[in-house]
């Protein structure tokens, strides 16, 4: 595990706060100051934040199959059920990787780990997303290129990356955004009810035959597989500007140059 991430899942601060603790000189390994945001800790290793030996958090990586009527919040003041009360209590702190409403149900994902939840809900990473929806009565196909071109709903524009119909009210739909409650405000702008809704996979990971309630630890080549689908998926840097050659420059400067 790469330093600044061991530190920052040990609690002490962001992400960027731990950096610059390494930066300053006030993290040892093994007896040797770091100042390497890439060095890699493995067990056994010994840090220390001055005099502070630092204990790492051990990483939780699951899938749980998200039940209708449960919220994906750690408190609630109504005290209503929540994915939490599916968990073990012996967990260190977890957090869902997105959200499925309370009358949704399906995959979600549920770890301690930064990077991976920041790879698969910030926009720059396009993880794709399945699920299988019912309405209230018999899709028209020609509404299907409305959704894959996409509209305005509460919370932004939105589309459908894929639409499949599979019964006349039985659709299966991918997506790669995350706009809060997207298929049924699209569907309903649509003119359609949402009676079911169903998350089937987030990228390479299915629900299989899991049923509601039911969670289950992620393995390593599953970790693996997820962060390798956002690699893949994640946008290119920004180009820097093209620098001007030398005799660009020169002319640039000569058109500037005021008239004597």
């Amino acid at each position: 595990m790469r330093l600044n991430r061991f530190l920052a899942s040990a609690g002490l601060g962001s992400r960027r706060g731990v950096e610059e603790m390494i930066r300053a000189g006030r993290v040892k390994v093994n007896g040797r100051v770091i100042e390497d945001l890439s060095t890699q800790v493995n067990s056994g290793d010994s840090v220390k934040v001055g005099s502070r030996l630092i204990q790492g958090e051990k990483l939780i990586h699951a899938l749980l199959y998200k039940p209708r009527g449960y919220l994906c919040t750690a408190n609630d003041p109504e005290e209503r059920k929540t994915i939490f009360h599916l968990l073990p209590k012996e967990w260190p702190r977890v957090y869902n990787v997105g959200r499925l409403d309370k009358d949704s149900e399906g995959l979600l994902l549920v770890t301690n780990d930064g990077d991976l939840t920041l790879r698969l809900t910030h926009p720059r990473f396009k993880v794709d997303k399945h699920y299988e929806v019912l309405l209230d009565r018999a899709f028209d196909p020609a509404d299907r290129e409305k959704l894959l071109r996409g509209f305005h709903i509460e919370g932004g524009r939105a589309k459908c990356e894929d639409v499949q119909i599979i019964k006349p009210n039985h659709l299966k739909l991918v997506l790669m955004q995350g706009i809060k409650r997207q298929i049924r405000l699209m569907m309903y702008k649509l003119g359609y009810e949402v009676e079911r809704l169903i998350r089937i996979s987030v990228g390479p990971i299915n629900l299989g035959d899991m049923v509601p309630g039911e969670w289950r630890p992620l393995n390593s080549k599953e970790v693996a597989s997820l962060i390798a689908a956002s690699a893949q998926q994640s946008l290119p840097p920004e180009k820097k500007p093209r620098s001007k050659k030398p005799f660009e420059r020169k002319f640039t400067r000569a058109i500037r140059k005021p008239a004597s």
